[in-house]
């Protein structure tokens, strides 16, 4: 195993939206897409998760062509199932057909055993007044440990 830590976290939806409730999943891949996964060749920004015939998949999720990899090659953006148990599934199908509640990726890492992981989240989505308010909080951070340095 590598030294450094795969973490790959997409911003867009801490900003994006309110974060309801948080899901650590197993995500189904192929041999390639783990070996591109382990060099950081992932970007979940533009991901989303959606049920389909009762599982949960994961699209738009992209994950670079494995360099070294030949005809075996995986395409770069297919749908992924997600690996939840049985009644974490249920409460996400019941809770996302609730109006304005939707499910996001939040971070895709390789987990201790060396398996990749997707952290989901039940999301509800800020309006742009709420958006405005979440940067204006962020900037007073950053005077605050401007001056607390100082």
């Amino acid at each position: 195993m590598s030294e450094d830590k795969i973490y790959i976290k997409n911003k867009k939806a801490y900003f994006e939206y309110h974060i309801l409730d948080k899901y650590v999943a197993g995500i189904k891949l192929l041999g390639t897409e783990i070996k591109s996964i382990r060099e950081g060749k992932a970007n979940i920004n533009d991901a989303f998760c959606t049920f389909i015939s009762n599982q949960l998949y994961v699209r738009n999720l992209h994950i670079s062509e494995y360099s070294f990899g030949s005809f075996y090659n995986h395409e770069a953006k297919r749908d992924r199932v997600l690996l939840l148990n049985k009644k974490e599934l249920k409460k996400l199908l019941t809770r996302g057909e609730e109006k304005g509640l939707t499910i996001v990726p939040l971070a895709l890492f390789i987990s201790e055993r060396g398996f990749a992981k997707l952290e989901i989240g039940l999301a509800q989505g800020k309006k742009t007044f709420d958006k405005r308010e979440t940067l204006k909080e962020r900037d007073t951070k950053v005077e605050m440990d401007r001056a607390m340095k100082r």
